[in-house]
């Protein structure tokens, strides 16, 4: 391998490191915090989060970033190690990486695909390790001096050559081991944090929150009080995460209230579909509507909540037919797809008001003529300003 391939290899595998690891912290920060917003949330078609909270965002339960910084480091430890000039190997380091490279591309390409065609949105940081994986791969494919058929008779001797080296055997063991704990540390989907008691502000804090509170904008929301002084409208979509977390972030708070008719709460469809909303054109979800709808239809068989809370709890299986399948079993819906084109009105007016009210992400909240901070609101917080607008209502 020449110094000039060896050079190029560890500049693109550090570049697509840097991404990936990046992607990575990313993934995490959106398991790990409700409210985090990500840097490379551009738009609705410059999305990372879309990306990364989809169902390609991960693979085996591993988050595909962490594959990616699995890649990356391994081809750094074979081109810095191996591909050292005195290194008994150095040949065949660029096949190595060739081999592996080729793997990568077929997995980049695949999610490329799922990106672009499926989900319909562009990932800055993907784009990145996409690119430094092609790079790699065409540059390790130029630098290979021998058939890649005599590979596998090569390797033996070479693995044996590697462990030999005290150094490489200790790196070996090092990256196996991180790949190891970091696969293990990472959160599932389903570790994501919920809220489900909150403690009340003390008067310092609740005094600051009404003076942000007074700062914040009016505008219409076009959503009837029914008689009550203070009306939370909550925006939501079934296979949002976040959504899910603010279902549960909010129960303990819904209840306190569920006796006063003075405070009403209401749920507004805002599916990141593009079949019932049209202000979601390229959102990634494939189940959100018919979800949306079954509720809907479960209202006349009074079996609404029970709906709801399997749509929250099954979320990461979500797919049209599971919904249908739920909506005979747990709401009662005798024919869904009789009542499917009905329901889908609700929903799309429902979306179309959130659009008209500026909803970009889920969840999103309005309180009486005040718009909330998209993502999930902290309940005390929340609380705090329920109960300033009832003073002042009286």
């Amino acid at each position: 391998m020449t110094r000039l391939s060896r050079t190029l290899l560890m500049a693109f595998a550090a570049l697509g490191l840097g991404a990936a690891s990046t992607s990575s912290y990313v993934h995490y920060r959106l398991l790990t915090d409700t409210g985090y917003s990500s840097f490379c949330d551009v738009s609705a078609s410059v999305n990372c989060t879309q990306a990364y909270l989809s169902q390609y965002g991960s693979f085996w339960g591993v988050p595909v970033a962490l594959f990616g910084v699995f890649f990356f480091a391994l081809v750094v430890l074979l081109a810095g190690m191996g591909g050292r000039p005195s290194s008994s190997v150095r040949d065949g380091i660029p096949a190595y990486i060739f081999a592996i490279s080729t793997v990568a591309l077929a997995f980049i390409l695949y999610l490329g695909w799922a990106s672009y065609v499926q989900l319909k949105t562009f990932c800055v940081l993907c784009a990145i390790t996409y690119v430094s994986v092609i790079a790699i791969f065409i540059v390790s494919g130029g630098a290979t001096t021998f058939p890649m058929t005599t590979l596998p008779r090569r390797l033996p001797r070479d693995v044996r050559a590697l462990v030999s080296s005290p150094v490489a055997l200790v790196l070996a063991l090092l990256f196996l081991f991180g790949a190891g704990t970091a696969i293990a540390s990472f959160p599932s989907e389903t570790q994501r944090p919920v809220v489900t008691t909150f403690t009340p502000l003390n008067q310092e804090q609740r005094a600051q929150i009404a003076k942000w509170w007074d700062l914040q904008p009016k505008t219409d929301v076009a959503i009837p009080m029914d008689g009550a002084k203070v009306l939370v409208a909550i925006f939501s979509d079934y296979q949002c995460p976040h959504c899910r977390s603010a279902h549960e972030a909010y129960r303990s708070l819904i209840a306190k209230y569920s006796t006063q008719p003075e405070v009403r709460f209401v749920l507004k469809h805002f599916p990141l579909e593009r079949e019932c909303n049209t202000y979601a054109a390229n959102g990634p979800h494939s189940a959100s509507c018919e979800a949306a709808a079954a509720v809907v239809l479960a209202r006349k068989t009074g079996r609404a909540a029970q709906m709801d809370e399997w749509l929250f709890a099954n979320q990461e299986n979500l797919t049209p037919s599971a919904v249908r399948v739920a909506a005979k079993d747990v709401g009662a819906i005798g024919d869904f797809n009789a009542g499917y084109a009905d329901a889908l009105k609700e929903v799309r007016a429902d979306a179309n008001l959130g659009g008209q009210l500026g909803v970009g992400s889920t969840p999103t909240l309005f309180l009486n003529s005040r718009k909330l901070p998209a993502g999930v609101v902290d309940p005390a917080g929340l609380d705090a300003i329920i109960e300033l607008e009832l003073q002042r209502a009286k």
